[in-house]
């Protein structure tokens, strides 16, 4: 699943850290849009933005000390957050540090706008925010908040065409599809009884990813050694990685994503290859295996051959799970 990630900032006092947001957002994965490029001058450029900014998945708002530009124009950044806010567009803030070193030139003069800036920054740390000294630190921060906004706050994202029109995909969702209506008929015959032993396997399943856990080390690019040894349970990786399988990832892919979300020292960037031991990674997805929740099929062309998928039976095992963690907020608390 790929994002769509604007970036949105002042243009004249932030070059510099403009440019390393980019690259961050495009060595996750995900795509960077920017106004740069944009015709202001254009008739229809209020159209167009909109349209752009629409079309994103999240939206990241770099502030640092100035309200208007060079030309006096005010910040284009609080129009592209409102663009943001009126079409439901997550806002992900990235503001500058009250201790951040900066000279007079990059910093707002004027007390009204500065009392308009510092206005403006209040309703940005009301968003998933982060503060940031200097370039290095922006990089990590960033990181870090974008990682964990991409998994909490999921969103639709998009695929390649080749891959939703693949005839061999279309054949193996109408072949599902006739198993389900299968599967849907025999639950109304037998009244009932498939419905509750399908429950009941279920409710085993999830037990046994509960109380089992698995060690995971982790290897950063600053280090020479694994580190951070920490266990973790079967089910928060299952449902960490039920997304992630939809379209199939190969056992490195799955390294480097379980190494970068469940990375428990996010002062320190994991390494890119295989974060986290590959031994560790086989054994958790043969387990997965074992319980019928992913399969592994072999793909000719990747260099990594082996490529894991959930299977439906993992999907209704997932679907179960989230619809229990749901139904605990129906159960009332006694009243004082």
């Amino acid at each position: 699943m790929k994002y769509h990630i604007f970036i949105g900032s002042t243009l004249d006092d932030l070059k510099n850290e403009r440019k390393v947001l980019p690259r961050i957002v495009m060595e996750l994965g995900h795509i960077p849009v920017m106004a740069d490029y944009l015709d202001d001058t254009a008739r229809n450029s209020q159209n167009l933005l909109q349209k752009v900014i629409e079309e994103c998945d999240y939206f990241v708002a770099l502030v640092a000390n100035k309200y208007s530009a060079a030309d006096g124009k005010i910040l284009p950044l609080v129009t592209q957050c409102s663009i943001a806010v009126k079409k439901g567009i997550p806002i992900l803030a990235l503001v500058i540090d009250e201790k951040a070193r900066s000279t007079q030139a990059k910093k707002e003069q004027d007390p009204a706008l500065i009392h308009k800036l510092d206005s403006f920054k209040a309703k940005l740390r009301e968003c998933p925010c982060e503060t940031w000294l200097n370039i290095p630190d922006l990089c990590q921060k960033a990181q870090s908040l974008l990682v964990q906004e991409l998994n909490i706050n999921v969103r639709p994202g998009w695929v390649k065409t080749e891959k939703l029109i693949d005839p061999t995909v279309a054949n193996e969702i109408s072949r599902l599809s006739s198993e389900n209506d299968a599967l849907r008929r025999r639950i109304r015959i037998d009244d009932g009884e498939l419905v509750n032993r399908l429950r009941d396997q279920l409710k085993h399943a999830i037990k046994v990813l509960a109380l089992n856990k698995v060690t995971l080390s982790f290897y950063y690019a600053s280090g020479d050694n694994w580190e951070n040894s920490r266990q973790f349970r079967y089910i928060r990786i299952f449902k960490l990685l039920v997304p992630e399988l939809a379209l199939g990832k190969n056992t490195a892919e799955i390294s480097r994503f379980l190494g970068t979300v469940l990375n428990p020292d996010l002062d320190k960037t994991v390494r890119k290859d295989y974060p986290t031991p590959s031994n560790s990674i086989k054994k958790i997805m043969a387990d997965f295996s074992m319980l019928k929740l992913v399969r592994c099929i072999n793909d000719e062309e990747a260099v990594d051959k082996e490529i894991w998928e959930i299977t439906e039976y993992g999907k209704e095992l997932y679907s179960a799970y989230r619809m229990r963690q749901l139904e605990k907020a129906l159960v009332k608390k006694p009243e004082n």
